[in-house]
């Protein structure tokens, strides 16, 4: 349908337009003229024609135009004069020898004007629309365009996603299938009295689905889908995010039943900012407050939905999260055990997979992975496989691709030297023994030494037996002892210490800060919250909320769990001595131990034994 009032719009753009175009020619025209011409008096005229310094004259009905000569010493400008009765003025002209013409009877006032002005402005109203044609082409939406939305909009079949192509999202799915329903059957709402939503936020980590599940509720629906990116509406000129939005609504409304989707909404959607003077960005603002205005201003029984997606929902306006605007908010978060193995299931379809490949195995690997980790885990196996000349996906193949997502690709070209790979081997041997003795603990699936792009000169890999959702303080102890058993390892063989523990002191000292302050296990402060997280949904960055004096006693606190875990750690290994070197002597020859070979050298040891009593 066309928009009225854009085409009202255009029409007056267009009319802007050529009314300058056409003033534009006529002062040229004008000064073009006054540039070249010049008026004299009759009786100067007299005086250069009886001095002989006019090579023509040109005689029309009310005026005389007159031609220097070249050596005249007048100049190029052309004269001109009244035309007064002068029965003298034939015989004075013959008498100076200059040349008397007059205006042809051929010649036509509408050509002159045609070629005076009306192919000039024609000229000039062609060459400004293939200007501005190119500056529309290179700067997207067009400079004359500012305030139109460029909201994608997909027609009914378009989207080509359905509810089919979600996994891992089933209870999102739920909240989203009665918003699909009364796009459907609106009837049967309208008639008891209920109302549609008018909106739904989206809200989870970056790559859980949130885009695909708002096309999804399109394809289901079967209705127009207008996608836009909430930074697509601010502009460097005020006003201007504020007339997209309004252009944005005219469409949808024009188009209902339909579907609206915001993305990334917090790029327009944060807290009005009240500090200082004069508060904060008057564009992203009048922005929020014309999106806030349109959304109370339209009737959801016309069928006009609108999904929002975000990861940053604690930065959002409270205005906009009230009921009657957004009045769901749907959690699109992790996917558990069976969502992960759900979503390998859904991103496999268009691949080929060898019998015995387990997919299930592959979802215990990546716990905590989104779905674009694993459609992205599903690719580089294919590509392994295509490289190695296989035409089928191999189970060994979707484990090297688990680990290139996790630590990167192997590096062929680092090799380390005998020293160096003998520290590498005896600090994940430290690992993995630790973790192996240790009863609150993940089995250990696979220890290497071979170097990775993403920094590791090798690794332990633990999986999980069954998916948490709780962890205990036992559990977080032992989990921070195993990360220390890599430099105890070191110590207790070399009695020396490397740069090879950075990170594992690094998520090590994390863990047991956030036990002292965000999960209450210490019995110095109770179940006091010390720190609050911001940005959960990113990277869960906590803020402290105490006083400096507490903010030391809390390093304390925290300097007391590492140093507990790190001697546990030592005596494990020091223990255990002749088993740390002979794995470690395994691990240098092999380079690579699976889990299974390595539990079973540790099982042969009375460590073991004295673990199964215990």
């Amino acid at each position: 349908m066309f928009n009225k009032n854009f085409g009202d719009k255009k029409f007056k753009i267009a009319a802007f337009y050529s009314l300058g175009v056409i003033i534009a020619v006529l002062i040229l025209n004008y000064m073009v003229v006054s540039m070249k011409t010049e008026q004299i008096t009759y009786n100067k005229f007299l005086d250069l024609l009886s001095q002989k310094k006019i090579s023509e004259v040109q005689v029309t009905q009310d005026r005389l135009t007159i031609i220097p000569k070249d050596n005249s010493g007048i100049g190029k400008k052309i004269l001109y004069t009244g035309r007064i009765s002068d029965l003298d003025l034939k015989n004075e002209l013959k008498a100076s020898g200059a040349d008397i013409t007059a205006p042809s009877s051929n010649d036509d006032p509408l050509i002159n004007f045609l070629l005076t002005y009306v192919i000039p402005i024609g000229i000039l109203l062609i060459a400004g629309r293939f200007l501005f044609g190119r500056i529309d082409k290179k700067l997207g939406s067009g400079v004359m365009s500012f305030g139109k939305n460029n909201a994608k909009v997909y027609a009914e079949s378009e989207t080509g996603v359905t509810f089919l192509d979600v996994a891992g999202q089933d209870e999102a799915k739920e909240s989203l299938m009665e918003i699909v329903d009364f796009l459907h059957n609106q009837d049967k709402y309208i008639k008891i009295g209920a109302r549609l939503p008018k909106g739904a936020l989206l809200v989870g980590p970056p790559g859980t689905g949130k885009t695909l599940l708002a096309k999804a509720v399109a394809g289901e629906a079967k209705v127009p889908f207008f996608s836009m990116s909430g930074s697509n509406f601010v502009e460097m000129f005020v006003g201007m995010g504020a007339s997209r939005v309004r252009d944005l609504f005219q469409q949808a409304q024009q188009k209902a039943p339909c579907i609206i989707f915001i993305d990334e909404i917090d790029a327009i959607g944060k807290s009005r900012d009240t500090a200082g003077m004069g508060g904060g960005n008057d564009e992203r603002e009048q922005t929020l407050n014309q999106l806030l205005s349109e959304m109370d201003g339209f009737d959801s029984s016309v069928g006009v939905v609108i999904l929002a997606a975000t990861n940053r929902p604690e930065v959002l306006d409270k205005a906009l999260l009230r009921p009657g605007r957004f009045d769901r908010r749907v959690i699109v978060d992790r996917p558990d055990l069976k969502g992960r193995e759900n979503i390998l299931i859904v991103h496999s379809k268009g691949v080929k997979l060898s019998s015995e490949v387990r997919l299930d195995k592959i979802a215990k690997a990546t716990s905590g992975a989104v779905g674009a980790d694993l459609a992205n885990m599903i690719n580089e196996a294919a590509l392994f496989a295509v490289k190695n000349g296989r035409e089928e996906i191999c189970q060994g193949d979707l484990e090297e691709a688990v680990e290139v997502v996790i630590a990167g690709k192997e590096k062929k070209d680092k090799i380390l030297s005998g020293p160096e790979k003998k520290s590498v081997a005896f600090h994940e041997v430290g690992h993995a023994i630790v973790a192996a003795l240790l009863k609150h603990t993940d089995p250990v699936h696979k220890i290497t030494i071979v170097p990775r792009t993403m920094g590791a000169l090798g690794y332990t890999m633990q999986l999980p037996e069954e998916e948490k959702n709780l962890v205990s303080k036992e559990e977080m102890i032992d989990e921070i002892t195993v990360l220390l058993g890599g430099r105890s390892a070191e110590e207790v063989e070399f009695n020396s210490i490397s740069t090879g523990a950075s990170n594992d002191i690094e998520r090590a000292t994390k863990m047991a800060r956030n036990m002292v302050t965000i999960y209450g296990m210490t019995d110095k402060f109770d179940m006091m919250a010390l720190e609050s997280v911001e940005s959960r949904y990113l990277d869960g960055r906590p803020v402290q909320t105490c006083s400096a004096e507490t903010a030391t006693l809390i390093d304390g606190e925290t300097l007391s769990i590492i140093r507990t875990a790190h001697e546990k750690a030592k005596a494990i290994l020091t223990k255990n001595h002749d088993l740390l070197i002979k794995i470690a002597g395994v691990l240098i020859e092999k380079e690579t131990i699976m889990g299974d070979e390595f539990m079973e050298i540790v099982k042969e040891s009375s460590a073991w034994k004295e673990k199964i009593e215990v």
